[in-house]
Formats: C-alpha cells, sequence, structure tokens
C-alpha cells in the first residue's frame, strides 16, 4: 500500500504483529538504503498511524520509519482491551522485538509521547534515544476530579466526534477543515491522515477510536507511573513543544514557566519551542513536520544538528 503521494520516498507498506489479543497494525516507510536508522513513531489519542506520513515526507528515505496504529484506533481497532498507557507500551515493545529492532529513536506526539516515555523507561533495550513531541510531560490531576472531568481536561472536543456520525467522507473532511487548529494546515496528507480514521457505512459513519478505549488513555495520562516517566528517561531526550494549543489558542499545553512547574529537569530533557505551531500542525503541518524530521534526523545521527 502507498500514501496519495507520487513520491517514492514516502510510499508506505501496512505490516501487522502479534501482541495480546491480536494483530497490532504499523505503517512502515521504508529507508532508501539497507541499513538505514529505524524511527519508531507513535499518535496522539484520537490519531492513527498516518499523522507521521509528513514527517516520512521530509525524512526523505533516509531512515525506516514505523508508525502502529495504536489498540483501539485505525485498523487496530479490533483488538480488545486492556487498554491503557502501560498496555500500549507494551504493544510497543512487542512490535519492537516483533521487528528485531536494534539502536532505534523512539517518538511520540501528545498521548503517543507519554507512551514512548513510559516504553523507554520500561521497556528501553531497542532505542538509543527519545523525542517528545508536545506531550510526554504531565500534571498531576486536580484534587477530587472525576474521570469525566479528567477526559474534558486532556482532549476536551475530540470526546463529542466519538460520538458523531458522518454521511460520506465529505463531511468528515468538511468537519476537519473547519477545525480551527487543522483547517490551515490542510493538504492531501492531512486529508489521508484523518480519512484512515473514518470508518462504517453511509449515511452513518463513524471514527475507529473506540470511546472506551480513549476514556482509559486520557485517565491513564495522569497515573503516577506515567506522570514519573519524564524524569528518570534512560536515553538522550528532546522536547518539542508548540507555542499554540489543541484549538490554535495562544497558550499551548507547555511554556517554560509550566515546564518549570513540572519539574523538568533540562540536562536530562532538552526542550524546544516550535515557533507558529500549534498542538496538531507541529506533526501534521508542513513547516511542522519539517522540524520533527530534522531532529529525529540528528537522533539518528544523520546529520549534526536540527538547528
Amino acid at each position: 500500500m502507498t500514501t496519495a503521494e507520487a513520491d517514492p520516498a514516502t510510499a508506505y507498506e501496512e505490516l501487522r504483529v502479534p501482541v495480546p489479543g491480536g494483530g497490532l497494525t504499523a505503517l512502515r516507510w521504508p529507508a532508501a538504503a539497507a541499513g538505514a536508522p529505524v524511527v519508531l513513531a507513535l499518535h496522539g489519542i484520537t490519531a492513527n498511524a498516518l499523522s507521521w506520513a509528513r514527517v516520512a515526507h521530509h525524512l526523505a528515505g533516509r531512515v525506516t520509519l514505523i508508525a502502529p496504529d495504536l489498540r483501539g484506533r485505525a485498523a487496530s481497532n479490533g483488538l480488545p482491551g486492556p487498554y491503557g498507557i502501560p498496555a500500549h507500551a507494551d504493544d510497543v515493545a512487542s512490535l519492537a522485538h516483533a521487528l528485531g529492532l536494534r539502536d532505534a529513536v523512539l517518538t511520540g506526539h501528545s498521548m503517543g509521547a507519554f507512551v514512548a516515555a513510559l516504553t523507554a523507561v520500561r521497556h528501553p533495550g531497542p532505542f538509543t534515544s527519545l523525542l517528545l513531541v508536545d506531550g510526554g510531560v504531565g500534571f498531576p490531576a486536580p484534587a477530587a476530579a472525576t474521570p469525566d472531568e479528567l477526559i474534558t481536561a486532556v482532549i476536551g472536543p475530540a470526546m463529542e466526534r466519538l460520538s458523531m456520525t458522518f454521511a460520506d467522507r465529505d463531511a468528515y473532511r468538511d468537519f476537519w477543515r473547519a477545525h480551527p487548529a487543522i483547517g490551515p494546515a490542510w493538504a492531501p496528507w492531512v486529508d489521508d491522515y484523518v480519512q484512515r480514521d473514518l470508518v462504517g457505512e453511509e449515511p452513518a459513519m463513524r471514527s475507529s477510536c473506540l470511546l472506551d478505549a480513549v476514556r482509559v488513555d486520557g485517565v491513564g495520562l495522569f497515573a503516577e507511573a506515567v506522570l514519573r516517566a519524564v524524569h528518570e528517561l534512560p536515553v538522550p531526550t528532546e522536547l518539542l513543544w508548540a507555542e499554540r494549543g489543541l484549538m490554535d489558542e495562544p497558550q499551548g499545553l507547555y511554556d517554560e514557566t509550566r515546564l518549570t512547574a513540572a519539574g523538568l529537569d533540562r540536562r536530562r530533557v532538552r526542550a524546544h519551542r516550535v515557533e507558529g505551531s500549534n498542538h496538531y500542525s507541529i506533526l501534521v503541518g508542513d513547516d511542522g513536520a519539517r522540524v520533527v524530521a530534522r531532529h529525529l534526523l540528528a537522533a539518528a545521527g544523520l546529520v549534526t544538528s536540527a538547528v
């Protein structure tokens, strides 16, 4: 299977590897040369593997990029529970083992960054470095907050989408093009990414994301082990944080004050603001994807500096 682009450097293939409960689907963009470094990339809480397509474009075949559809999403939505950040970390370790990965770069966006951090702590063997993209650094849950309040704090309006139906693919496309953080970044690869999420039959198509999986994962972001992971990382790590938020609001998930309040050790995790980006465009926008790709190439030892 290939992307809609004719560029051979960004053609991908679909894999399926065994994990508890069935098979985990992953996309692989092979490197142009044998023996090239490998990057394992994890998507966000209601996303899918194609969120990494533009990064693959900017990697230009210099590394092999592997991105799974995490349990409960897209082509992996048939996998049963248990869900949660530890379950995803175990799935990532199973994927790395099945593919025989060694000395790989691990990266994740949003929830995927938290999964990546926990994976690096619990299953460090296959990975030599870590890149967190607007995620991975968490904050304790407010006292007495209910699970529904925690979910709203994490992803807010995205939960409503998971209960909606859409007449056809054009209706889903229109929904996303109106999104204040994604619409301005709209491009063919963004369309491919959001269409991968749509399942079912007209006139009642819906998101592939399982609501139960998203609920468990969202609450799990506040678990002690998940919050602690970024402070215990055994490999060199960088954090790229977006200037703006999930709805393109001026306040992003992070800023220097918030990172300091989280107790982030800058000797352990080097943090960089990606100017002009929001929570989504830092990954799927062309400019953001170019920055992410540059940092991944540096992490893989293929360029001397990401700056």
